[in-house]
């Protein structure tokens, strides 16, 4: 049995960042406040409530002079201008890679351009996105893309943890529909690695374990890269998700993890997986309970 865990599994440099920047507010300051979760896995959140974070619906519901921590997904620029407007404490954990797409879409914006963002409907990243400048069109798929109305000209980005196929897909549809089209690849370079480490390891594993939350994005795509390659693929969201029987007849298993999956998660699960086979936990039939 061989175990081999994707070298770039978890955490990614914004979301560490931003996990650490939580941790040291709630130390300086007691309390942190957040609109939302800082990042999609609910083990993280948690971790990060037990040390003092807090999350709330509105910049109203946090206490004068507590700070509001701004999440790595990015911030609308309304909430922006109102906590500025409020004198409250800022602290920005947005990611910059995020933040640069921000930037873009501005540019393209400035240069006479609709604004489409290939990216998931309601997911905390596009929201944000889409809100730097007016009238943005969010397209997730290329059924969509077919049914945008011709157009003179555009800009266009994407969520920064696309897969770059759906993004291809969906831009040679958009070269069809727009006279005028300028497309900036903002697929962060993190995503693109962890995407082309879990195709090379489906190839050559007989099961692949993708551990993430099933809010996470990042984490629901490498599962969906993974089953295109590799049937026996399955996500879960930590070591008790895992099912002894997946194991059986399986000699080479590999692990990937989405951005948002903290290192101690990863461990869990492997040390899970090699206890499964050292007991052969796989032949261990639970023994009935017995009716009073």
């Amino acid at each position: 049995m061989k175990i081999t865990i994707a070298k770039d599994a978890g955490y990614c440099f914004g979301v560490r960042d931003a996990v650490n920047i939580a941790y040291d507010s709630a130390e300086k300051y007691g309390d942190v406040y957040m609109l939302g979760s800082i990042v999609h896995n609910e083990k993280v959140v948690n971790d990060l409530k037990n040390a003092g974070t807090k999350i709330v619906r509105s910049l109203d519901d946090v206490p004068k002079e507590s700070p509001i921590l701004f999440r790595a997904h990015g911030t609308v620029p309304k909430l922006w201008d109102e906590a500025k407007e409020k004198k409250m404490n800022i602290i920005d954990a947005t990611c910059p890679l995020v933040y640069e797409i921000h930037q873009e879409v501005k540019k393209l914006a400035k240069d006479g351009r609709r604004i489409i963002v290939v990216g998931d409907h309601g997911h905390d990243e596009v929201i944000a996105i889409a809100n730097q400048v007016e009238n943005a069109i969010v397209i997730s798929s290329p059924k969509e893309a077919l049914k945008l109305k011709k157009m003179k000209k555009a800009g266009v980005v994407s969520q920064s943890t696309q897969a770059i196929e759906n993004v291809q897909d969906i831009i040679n549809i958009l070269m069809t529909k727009v006279f005028d089209l300028h497309f900036v690849n903002t697929i962060c370079f993190p995503t693109k690695r962890n995407h082309e480490q879990i195709k090379d390891m489906a190839k050559i594993n007989d099961i692949m374990i993708i551990i993430g939350s099933f809010t996470s994005a990042n984490s629901n795509r490498l599962t969906q890269l993974s089953l295109a390659i590799n049937s026996q693929s399955f996500q879960v969201t930590d070591s008790k998700d895992l099912k002894p029987k997946w194991f059986k007849n399986k000699d080479n298993i590999g692990i990937s993890a989405g951005a948002s999956t903290p290192d101690y998660l990863i461990k869990d699960v492997k040390d899970t997986i090699e206890n499964i086979y050292k007991e052969k936990l796989w032949d261990k039939v639970p023994t009935k309970l017995k009716l009073a």
